[in-house]
């Protein structure tokens, strides 16, 4: 059976488009980020702003959470990257080693570090101690939109402006393979649950399934959407993964399959009404965040 979805709320008050969505500290917790230069928090179980609220001198593109460190970074459009200590509300520190939007942030307890990625073409590895820069590698001409640790956080592949997908041994940065991916910009990349696979989806609205263990053979090529693919994330239980484009809609899909499941737009799930720039899967309540241009943040059920 194809899951049914429902709206459960409209989360507004966000000035401008939003780019970025990330788990809080507390069940249910999330934050969002964007071009008003403002983070802010919500809970997902009352639907209400929670008393957070942070302002930064640029707008916001991505926001990463960390909490071991109770720390919460954030990437804006000047290329600075935002320390924030979410214990004491203060700013811990501010790193300027990009000169154009930092569009992605991860972090890796096991390597005890953070990795920056901008649209100058640099990735940068970051200790979570100090949030002193150690290395900065540059990949691209092009900008690089995102990127995911495998499980065993043994590698990293990175989604680049010129198509590309580049595969680096986490700690040193040091690349160890890239092939062309898409035709145009690859902009959304995740390593698949089960090891064995990865998907990608770029600017040519095209969805791959690439095969890790034949060399990166493309196992499907589906023309998902009508305009480039923003994000993909799998459900918290693995059985799904959502698309988010700029055609406005968000597309669900079965994990095992890659079979479509479903649709979520304006004319059938009173969905977005312009592009949709970014997911997050909430285990605490089981929902779907949705946020983009429209300046709305949409809660949606997955059943």
């Amino acid at each position: 059976m194809n899951p049914s979805i429902s709206l459960l709320s409209t989360l507004k008050g966000h000035q401008g488009a939003i780019y970025a969505l990330e788990k809080g500290p507390k069940a249910g917790m999330v934050f969002t980020g964007g071009s008003d230069k403002l983070i802010t928090a919500w809970d997902l179980n009352t639907y209400q702003n929670l008393p957070f609220l942070a302002r930064f001198p640029s707008p916001v593109y991505s926001i990463c959470y960390v909490p071991e460190y109770s720390l919460l970074i954030s990437g804006t459009s000047s290329g600075a990257v935002h320390l924030i200590d979410l214990v004491t509300n203060t700013e811990r520190k501010v790193l300027r080693h990009h000169t154009a939007p930092v569009f992605d942030i991860r972090y890796s307890m096991l390597h005890k570090s953070f990795y920056t990625l901008a649209g100058d073409g640099t990735l940068a590895l970051c200790l979570l101690e100090s949030g002193s820069v150690t290395k900065i590698r540059k990949l691209s001409d092009a900008k690089l939109r995102q990127m995911d640790l495998n499980a065993e956080e043994t590698e990293m592949v990175v989604a680049s402006g010129d198509g590309d997908l580049v595969f680096l041994e986490p700690t040193s940065l040091e690349i160890k393979r890239r092939f062309k991916a898409h035709e145009f910009s690859a902009n959304a990349v995740r390593y698949h649950p089960s090891g064995k696979m990865l998907i990608s989806g770029g600017k040519d609205a095209y969805l791959k399934v690439w095969e890790l263990e034949r060399e990166f053979h493309n196992l499907l090529s589906v023309p998902a959407h009508n305009f480039a693919i923003y994000k993909i994330l799998f459900s918290p239980d693995s059985r799904l993964f959502a698309s988010a484009s700029r055609d406005k809609t968000i597309k669900i899909w079965d994990a095992g399959t890659f079979a479509l499941q479903t649709r979520i737009d304006k004319e059938r799930n009173a969905g977005h009404v312009n592009s949709v720039n970014t997911l997050l899967w909430s285990e605490h309540p089981d929902c779907l965040v949705s946020a983009g241009d429209d300046r709305s943040v949409l809660i949606w059920k997955v059943q």
